[in-house]
């Protein structure tokens, strides 16, 4: 990986969610409780975790995928076409840490268990940030249960191994994360122990090979902004690689659009989800345009 790839996810890692725009949101302390006519809020038993999820809107199913260090209370909106359901990976936000290790495809695994746990078969998916990676793992892993995956700013890269020097627990620039952390975790003294096993977990996966990329069968849209933390180059080569997949480059955007502008990316992201799946190849210079035989 290239020196501006590392710098980039280096500033990427623990910038994984934006101060611009916070919706709180309080835990529950039972399951399956509802907090309003709209939001749905419980703790599902999942693979040996009490996991913290919302369900709100309506529609077709669709899960959000939040940044490492990041919760699922702190998205501020999301599109209005689908029912979302949105939860605390392990050891983050309301979902306390148990003692196993933390990796994307644990994440993938229990992110599966919560759909069966709801009674969900099939599912649209959302991953922010590094919540991609793990929003890609599930087209990858467990197929079965993913109808199309859009991923925002995420370059499915392991994290480079110089966060381990360049950043700590108690550091300045993650101190919102903290401070967000500990307003809702069942321990807030398990903070230092969440960011070890966060670096641990992006440090020490594996990534995607290219085969795995290549046999992704359901569509894929993978955005980011033009000002994004992520080169849009990496984007366009992997929009290139997955097959079905669509590049959207949010104009005058950052990393932290959907904190700071969500109005420039939740419609693409709509409009992706809803449009019926293409029935005639795209016209190329070798295909010309052929009304009804090439779009």
């Amino acid at each position: 990986m290239g020196t501006l790839l590392h710098r980039i996810l280096m500033v990427l890692t623990f910038a994984a969610v934006s101060a611009f725009a916070v919706v709180q949101v309080d835990a529950e302390s039972n399951g399956q409780s509802k907090t309003s006519a709209t939001k749905q809020t419980g703790y599902a038993p999942v693979n040996g975790l009490r996991m913290y999820y919302e369900i709100t809107g309506e529609g077709k199913p669709a899960v959000y995928i939040h940044p490492i260090v990041s919760h699922c209370g702190l998205v501020p909106r999301l599109p209005e076409n689908r029912r979302w359901i949105a939860m605390d990976l392990q050891g983050h936000g309301r979902t306390a840490d148990i003692d196993r290790p933390m990796t994307c495809e644990q994440h993938a695994d229990d992110i599966a268990a919560l759909l069966k746990h709801l009674k969900i078969d099939e599912a649209d998916f959302f991953g922010d940030s590094f919540g991609g990676a793990i929003a890609v793992t599930m087209a990858v892993r467990h197929p079965k249960l993913v109808r199309r995956v859009i991923i925002y700013g995420s370059p499915l890269v392991p994290l480079p191994k110089e966060l381990v020097t360049a950043f700590t627990a108690d550091s300045d620039l993650i101190k919102w994360e903290r401070e967000e952390y500990q307003k809702v975790a069942p321990d807030p003294k398990q903070w230092p122990l969440l960011f070890a096993k966060v670096l641990k977990c992006g440090i020490e996966w594996k990534g995607f090979s290219a085969d795995e990329l290549k046999g992704i069968k359901v569509p894929i849209l993978i955005a980011c902004g033009d000002h994004d933390l992520i080169p849009v180059e990496r984007c366009v080569e992997l929009s290139r690689l997955i097959p079905h997949a669509q590049l959207a480059v949010i104009p005058d955007a950052s990393h932290f659009v959907l904190f700071s502008e969500p109005e420039k990316l939740l419609p693409t992201i709509a409009a992706f989800l809803d449009e019926p799946t293409p029935k005639v190849p795209l016209s190329t210079f070798k295909t010309g345009y052929n009304p009804g035989v090439t779009r």
